[in-house]
């Protein structure tokens, strides 16, 4: 049996985790005006939300909602900055409980993993392995079952008040992403299957932990009942690697069953079996043995941002040091694959760019040999 942990609730309703957890979610986002209503008098703020919590009055506000193309279409849904406070309180205690019991092959969302150290993974995979199946799980959030959502997190948590602090969130987001869900019939549903409460909103902190402790069962499963020696996953993308194309046709036919108690199924077409050596196309790379290409539309994504960029340094509506730190985010990012004449080209065919900006850019992306914009 799991361990399951009391008295959790006097930890997340606490004023000092109260505090930290404000001081979270206000991070980078203190010129945002509903944050600043709330710090206008925030122990008051605190005071308040930490009443309603311990009396059991809290109740979450409404989302807002919007699309964003990343490069998916995808509802992005933003809970009330309260919300976001109460959202890092109780992370803040639970998530601790269920990070020890992740896999180390799970990289999204968890301190010290992230999108490179996944790319780096899988290149050290793809050394080892002539073969891999890549999978990714079709609509995944608005897919989720909160039902067994709940069930999975009451293993852990034992506490009741904490608890119902978890419906009251689960049940503030469902229904958000609704209209993003198309049907799904499993072996045994009857007609009142459309009723189940799912989905979980797409930019809470909670969801994206959430996510984890629920695709956490398919890691146990992959990991312990298939044995699969290289396997990795980022969110709902995962790789199996291995010796032979037939094992991984076998695990993928056994995954398929698994994530259907799970309520999830994955993308029939783009989850297939194929050799490293073409290349595997992760997390905006096409990953090699020896090499990484950034996507295509990785870079035209960006070029056509640069050139937005420029028009707005015109009309005075950015400053250099704004452009400067956009430009070296996407260039640290690009650096983690061979992109150098890509990031070359885009760089130096820009003339909007100040000479200080371009300095700092070069410093972010230079080439050991001080090749610069001829």
């Amino acid at each position: 049996m799991p361990k399951r942990f009391n008295h959790l609730y006097d930890e997340v309703t606490s004023f000092e985790n109260l505090y930290v957890a404000y001081r979270k979610a206000a991070r980078g986002k203190r010129g945002q005006a509903p944050v600043a209503t709330f710090e206008f008098d925030v122990e008051a703020a605190l005071c308040r939300l930490q009443d309603e919590l311990v009396a059991q009055t809290y109740r979450p506000g409404p989302y807002t909602s919007f699309y964003i193309r990343d490069p998916k279409h995808r509802l992005i849904s933003a809970a009330p900055f309260r919300d976001r406070v109460v959202h890092h309180a109780l992370c803040n205690v639970i998530e601790p409980l269920f990070e020890r019991t992740f896999i180390g092959d799970s990289y999204a969302n968890r301190v010290g993993k992230g999108t490179h150290a996944a790319l780096d993974r899988a290149q050290a995979f793809s050394r080892r392995y002539p073969y891999v199946l890549q999978c990714d799980v079709e609509q995944f959030f608005p897919s989720i079952d909160l039902t067994l959502l709940r069930g999975i997190l009451a293993r852990k948590i034992a506490d009741p008040q904490a608890l119902w602090l978890v419906d009251q969130i689960l049940a503030g987001g469902a229904g958000v992403l609704a209209h993003e869900y198309e049907m799904v019939y499993f072996p045994g549903d009857d007609l009142f299957a459309v009723e189940r409460p799912r989905g979980l909103p797409i930019g809470n902190l909670t969801s994206q932990f959430w996510a984890n402790v629920y695709l956490n069962e398919l890691d146990q499963f992959v990991k312990r009942e298939l044995r699969c020696p290289a396997y990795l996953r980022y969110v709902d993308d995962f790789l199996l690697f291995a010796d032979e194309k037939r094992a991984l046709w076998a695990w993928k036919d056994a995954i398929q069953g698994f994530l259907a108690g799970l309520r999830l199924t994955i993308h029939a077409r783009e989850s297939t079996v194929y050799p490293v050596s073409t290349g595997i196309p992760f997390l905006g790379f096409r990953v090699y043995s020896d090499h990484r290409r950034l996507k295509r539309r990785n870079g035209v994504a960006f070029a056509r941002r640069l050139r937005l960029w420029r028009r707005q340094i015109a009309r005075g509506e950015l400053s250099p040091a704004e452009l400067s730190l956009r430009v070296q985010g996407w260039v640290a990012h690009a650096a983690h694959g061979n992109t150098w004449g890509l990031r070359r080209a885009l760089l130096c065919s820009t003339q909007s760019q100040t000479d200080a900006v371009r300095l700092e850019v070069a410093a972010t992306a230079a080439k050991p040999t001080g090749v610069g914009c001829g």
